[in-house]
């Protein structure tokens, strides 16, 4: 397995995620977006698994902060310029991606590895 968790230090469903993987002894690689935001590529390789409107929190402090909800913009160029738009966890095996706190699903890419 090679999991990558993608979020923040300060995110409950972030350190659960982290919690979760390090109980099983899975190693991972963590990405925190308040340091280092994601590439067009990274992006790119996301977006073949999740709709790029399901990656953005409209519910989130930094989307309010911002006003997007009152504007018309380009989800993925906002994403790219402001990270603390997309809601964590993006935990990322290989190919698999998923978005929040999903153990369940988590829970079969070990089963089936």
């Amino acid at each position: 397995m090679n999991i990558q968790i993608i979020g923040t230090k300060k995110c409950n469903d972030t350190r659960k995620a982290e919690r979760f993987f390090k109980e099983r002894r899975i190693p991972f690689h963590f990405k925190d977006l308040t340091i280092k935001g994601l590439s067009k590529s990274e992006l790119e390789n996301i977006k073949r698994v999740i709709d790029v409107e399901d990656l953005i929190d409209r519910e989130g402090k930094q989307f309010k902060k911002r006003n997007l909800e009152f504007m018309i913009f380009n989800i993925e160029e906002e994403i790219l310029d402001d990270p603390l738009l997309l809601k964590t966890p993006i935990v990322r095996n290989g190919r698999k991606v998923t978005v929040g706190f999903q153990p369940e699903t988590w829970k079969e890419w070990i089963k089936n590895e």
